[in-house]
């Protein structure tokens, strides 16, 4: 049987329920770990900062590792730290940004299987915007682990450099090794 009148019925508009689709659920838990990794890069910075006076350091595990508390005004692994450049805070402050620029270009090329690649972008954000807030707010980035062997030392890092690397190697593991269909798009 037909209904009397085809026409929609007036009536109160029935509430429309926001159902969360699986790569919605998945691109939230990228944010998730974006922002759990911006906290914890903070929250260990500002630690070393109450903890250890600047040029300070506590042996972690001799001859290996050990905590300090060192202000890299550079950039990666320090470079441009000893140049006096005029607006130098400015110039790697550009620099980050452009980078976190790069990242979100990329981003929007990924397909929502490429989830390889989007945690890797997700650790690379942490990072970035981590060191970000710092270079912001004080001009420099404080880094608080010293491996070294014998007198050689590596360039002091923090969580944050922690997350770019990883994410980094993440997403070149995805560029190499996982295998994607010749017929997706580009």
């Amino acid at each position: 049987m037909l209904p009397e009148s085809s026409e929609a019925q007036p009536g109160p508009a029935t509430p429309v329920s926001v159902v969360a689709t699986p790569v919605a659920e998945r691109v939230r838990h990228f944010w998730w770990l974006t922002v759990g990794l911006i906290v914890a890069d903070q929250v260990t910075k500002a630690l070393v900062n109450s903890a250890l006076g600047l040029y300070d350091s506590t042996t972690v595990i001799p001859g290996f590792l050990d905590l300090v508390h060192v202000r890299n005004e550079g950039v990666a692994f320090g470079l441009l730290n000893s140049t006096n450049l005029p607006y130098k805070a400015a110039i790697t402050t550009t620099l980050a940004l452009a980078a976190l620029g790069g990242i979100a270009l990329y981003a929007r090329q990924l397909q929502p299987r490429e989830w390889v690649a989007r945690l890797g972008l997700a650790c690379i954000l942490g990072g970035a915007v981590g060191n970000l807030i710092d270079r912001v707010r004080q001009g420099y980035v404080l880094d608080f682990v010293d491996v070294y062997w014998g007198t050689w030392h590596f360039w002091a890092f923090n969580v944050a450099d922690v997350s770019i690397t990883i994410g980094a190697i993440l997403v070149c593991v995805d560029l190499l090794l996982v295998k994607h269909h010749a017929s997706d798009p580009i």
